[in-house]
């Protein structure tokens, strides 16, 4: 504990008790002298506390600082071609947050392969989101050259679905 030891305590019951008051499973809050993670144990219903002092700030930034520019850098280097697809006027993108669904029933064909001639409106797949399946249309006829999302995958608004050349 740090040296405002009471403090902390009522930190702590405060958040066992909204851990209880909300259902949840884990909660960790951290602020710059104290790190606290509250986490339920289903077997006895009981509640865990662990407290871990926070790692000085030194040496917190320099380990953070040395992995997240490598991944940083890969992840700049997967979003390049993702917006370059987006920005692709062949891209047919995601009107929405969901999951695509490439058939129309587990088991049936899928709306389209690569190779597909569709014309524009024809359904490509199907986004279900909030319950409620949307068609997802063409954008124009042509050539379905590549599909970018696996079935039942989530996807993202904006993101791109499949290349229609």
């Amino acid at each position: 504990m740090t040296k405002d030891a009471p403090a902390d305590q009522a930190l702590i019951e405060a958040i066992a008790k909204l851990l209880n008051e909300q259902n949840l499973a884990e909660i960790e809050i951290e602020r710059e002298d104290l790190r606290v993670r509250v986490t339920r144990t289903y077997a006895n219903s009981g509640v865990q506390q662990v407290m871990v002092p926070a790692p000085a700030p030194m040496a917190m930034a320099a380990p953070a600082a040395a992995p997240s520019a490598p991944a940083g850098s890969a992840a700049k280097a997967a979003a390049a071609p993702a917006d370059d697809l987006a920005s692709n006027p062949n891209a047919l993108t995601s009107p929405m947050v969901g999951t695509a669904y490439l058939s129309p029933e587990p088991g049936k064909p899928t709306f389209v392969s690569v190779g597909s001639k569709v014309s524009e409106g024809q359904t490509i797949l199907i986004i279900e989101a909030m319950k409620t399946m949307n068609q997802i249309p063409a954008h124009k006829s042509g050539t379905v050259s590549r599909i970018l999302v696996t079935d039942a995958a989530p996807v993202e608004y904006g993101q791109p679905l499949a290349v229609i050349d």
